[in-house]
């Protein structure tokens, strides 16, 4: 088996990996954060546009998010556009910048986060096992169609194997970071 075979499933296990941390990224924790704001997208000059393309965000203190708009004009649409996103949040505008105050997060809700996170890391997972269990059928295939010996056949799906405990350890390990940002008061 070429080095390129394993580059390809590293690399799709990689991409599961960003994806998973990105959409953990978004999950509110109790702190400011502008990434809970990348899904955020804002009516103007005639089109949809994410929130970032319109305006400036910036982190004030560790529970309020500042929001600069390029264009003045547009206040009024991210406010809307921000309560139609469903945060929870409020946004407060004083004509120039606007304000979102991240409010603490209950001890319940900080729980219910964590089963939250726990099953979007769990589905990360199943992803990579999927991704597993491909590349292995391809190398029973080229096995059973004689391209690869046994012993090759065996030592790749142990590497395949291996790559995926990679990824498993890397999605753990995001997921204890959030788990602890989370409940950290």
């Amino acid at each position: 088996m070429d080095e390129l075979f394993f580059m390809e499933i590293e690399e799709r296990m990689q991409k599961a990996i960003k994806a998973a941390a990105h959409d953990l990224a978004m999950v509110r924790t109790g702190r400011a954060n502008a990434a809970i704001l990348d899904r955020v997208v804002v009516e103007a000059y005639g089109a949809q546009m994410p929130l970032n393309q319109v305006s400036t965000i910036a982190i004030a203190d560790a529970s309020t998010i500042v929001i600069k708009p390029f264009d003045k004009q547009n206040i009024g649409a991210i406010e809307k556009a921000i309560q139609k996103a469903d945060l929870g949040l409020m946004p407060k505008s004083d004509g120039q910048v606007i304000r979102l105050n991240i409010p603490p997060l209950t001890q319940e809700r900080r729980h219910e986060m964590v089963k939250m996170i726990k099953q979007m890391v769990e589905d990360a997972k199943v992803h990579l096992r999927n991704i597993r269990r491909e590349y292995i059928d391809q190398i029973r295939k080229m096995e059973k169609s004689g391209e690869i010996s046994e012993d090759i056949s065996h030592d790749a799906q142990d590497k395949v194997q291996e790559l995926t405990d990679d990824g498993i350890k890397e999605l753990d390990k995001i997921f204890t970071k959030k788990e602890q940002e989370i409940i950290t008061i």
